[in-house]
């Protein structure tokens, strides 16, 4: 009987990349799969026929041969369930060894993995962000044991291979059609055994110590900005390279300015005398300080710029502004004669001049309310 097209079979296009074939291959080997179809026999052929399919399309040089010639191009390399050269187990465990712990071909040697990567906040003051600077820090860590250098055994001892899963730090196991790779019980997937462990380390191969790092801040970060220090993380187990640590900025609030980006804000408190008649105000900027002119008849929250006494991006761009909102401050403790001539101040005003067009234009607003209340 003429076999089926492979593309057919797993359900794709011809064009179809790796990522559509291995998510076929998948969802139709989990449908087919014959612990979830016991004594289903044509389910088991299915199951054989998209493995061998999965097989020879996910393999680049097979897939090819199979365009050109079709089926005679990939006969008896290994094609099908259980086949000579790879067969249903290899290809299984290529596509699920991210769930049970390991690839399908396995290389020799420990497996030791990276070490963990580590994150320090560090608070810096608004002109340390906004300038750079170099700051010192100290962190707890684990680092390579120093008197066995790493090896997690006594010194002038080697830890020894271990002799289940032969250094692959992974077993096969197999029952029925079904075959998974796992952690070898014995020795945790670390490929050796320790049979004289180190006193200091009791084993691990790592203790913990604290060490200073010295680290640049760039000018110009801000609050969550990262600076990475590749290899000042943790120690990898039995020699196994160290992780990173990651520096995470956080900007602690300042008396005067508010960041917003590139740009600062302040608020600049100006007396009515000022606000009313206008003048020239110092307002501080974080290379010192500047002269403002403030306009006449300034009400509070109106909003002054001053260019490029912002912030320059860590990132690049253009320098911020300055943004100065200006609050007019009522004078307290008056004396009696400060009192009288704001009072002859106030009457020589009047009601409803047009001296207070704010105070006017929301007084009409208030008795048009209440009139349309009434109607």
């Amino acid at each position: 009987m003429s076999k089926r097209d492979y593309y057919e079979v797993l359900g794709v296009a011809r064009g179809a990349d790796k990522k559509e074939i291995k998510k076929a291959y998948r969802s139709l080997a989990n449908k087919y799969h014959p612990d979830k179809n016991p004594d289903n026999v044509e389910a088991l052929e299915k199951f054989k026929e998209i493995g061998e399919a999965y097989e020879v399309l996910s393999s680049e040089e097979k897939r090819s041969a199979y365009d050109q010639y079709g089926h005679d191009a990939v006969n008896g390399q290994g094609g099908g369930y259980g086949g000579a050269q790879g067969g249903f187990s290899d290809i299984f465990g290529d596509v699920f060894g991210d769930i049970f712990g390991g690839g399908g071909q396995g290389g020799g040697g420990s497996r030791a993995r990276r070490g963990s990567d580590l994150r320090y906040t560090l608070e810096l003051d608004l002109e340390q962000a906004v300038w750079g600077c170099d700051e010192k820090i100290r962190i707890p860590t684990l680092v390579d044991c120093k008197p066995c250098d790493g090896s997690g055994a006594k010194p002038g001892t080697k830890p020894v291979t271990c002799p289940t899963c032969q250094g692959q730090g992974q077993v096969r196991m197999s029952q029925g059609f079904f075959s998974v790779q796992q952690t070898c019980p014995q020795c945790h997937g670390q490929g050796q055994i320790i049979s004289d462990p180190c006193k200091s380390c009791h084993g691990q191969g790592r203790t913990q110590e604290y060490k200073t790092l010295s680290v640049k801040i760039p000018a110009g970060v801000d609050t969550g900005d990262r600076i990475r220090l590749s290899g000042e993380g943790e120690a990898g187990a039995h020699g196994a390279p160290a992780g990173d640590l990651f520096v995470q900025v956080s900007v602690k609030p300042h008396a005067i300015f508010e960041r917003d980006g590139a740009n600062l804000h302040c608020d600049v408190p100006i007396s009515f005398t000022k606000a009313a008649l206008g003048g020239e105000i110092d307002v501080p900027t974080l290379d010192g300080r500047v002269r403002l002119k403030v306009t006449a008849e300034c009400q509070t929250g109106k909003l002054f710029r001053l260019r490029g006494k912002g912030v320059k991006p860590v990132r690049g761009g253009p320098v911020g502004d300055l943004i100065c909102r200006v609050i007019v401050e009522t004078p307290v403790k008056l004396t009696e004669r400060q009192k009288e001539l704001l009072q002859e101040l106030d009457d020589s005003m009047g009601e409803g001049s047009s001296h207070s067009p704010k105070q006017s234009s929301w007084f009409d607003g208030v008795k048009k309310f209440f009139d349309e209340i009434k109607k």
